[in-house]
């Protein structure tokens, strides 16, 4: 894992942000024509600033957590290639994303990696009825969703799908180590890691509610 190079792209598209003010113009344009149901104090412009900037710098952290967890619950070989996926979302763009630069173009990057995270969730659900990652970034990946907007947003979906289906499948979830951590789900170790991730979205002042 080379998160100290995803720290260092992050931090130079805050600078380029500083410098070119590219992502605040796009946000001042979109606030007023967001879906209805994304709910904005009254400072709705810098409200969704902090949300793209921390849902971009949380990445990392993220990364580097379900990495531990994974480790401390002897699934690393099974999580891993996953995380490096995350990881490369950074580090390699997808042919997708070719030209995007600065804070706007690591607001797409950072939701491959938050909706790969859920993807990777919603298999832990299915096997093991509780998530690997008791995170819940679900309403802050819609509101990413939306600010990227649907269409290029559903590109970047099938992304995460193709990798998901690529790294893991039944046999991921046949090996003795998960099993192993199957039998250690209970015990707080594993999810004492996750008691520090709360809604995201919900710290920050943005939620979903029924349209007016």
């Amino acid at each position: 894992m080379n998160i100290a190079a995803v720290r260092e792209q992050i931090n130079q598209a805050h600078q380029h942000e500083r410098q070119t003010g590219q992502l605040e113009a796009r946000l001042k344009d979109q606030a007023p024509h967001l879906h209805p149901s994304i709910q904005l104090p009254q400072d709705a412009q810098g409200t969704l600033a902090r949300f793209v900037s921390a849902y971009i710098d949380q990445v990392p952290e993220l990364l580097e957590a379900a990495h531990e967890v994974a480790v401390e619950a002897g699934i690393e070989s099974q999580i891993k290639p996953v995380l490096k996926i995350a990881e490369a979302y950074f580090l390699q763009p997808p042919s997708v994303m070719a030209g995007h630069i600065g804070l706007d173009c690591l607001l797409d990057e950072a939701y491959l990696a938050h909706r790969l995270v859920e993807e990777v969730n919603d298999l832990y659900i299915r096997h093991f009825q509780q998530p690997l990652i008791p995170v819940d970034t679900t309403v802050a990946n819609l509101i990413a969703h939306q600010l990227i907007g649907e269409t290029f947003a559903n590109q970047l979906d099938e992304v995460v799908h193709h990798s998901v289906d690529e790294m893991l499948n039944e046999d991921s979830f046949a090996a003795e180590s998960v099993e192993t951590y199957r039998e250690r789900l209970s015990s707080p170790e594993t999810g004492a890691a996750w008691k520090r991730w709360p809604c995201l979205s919900r710290q920050l002042g943005v939620e979903l509610g029924q349209p007016v």
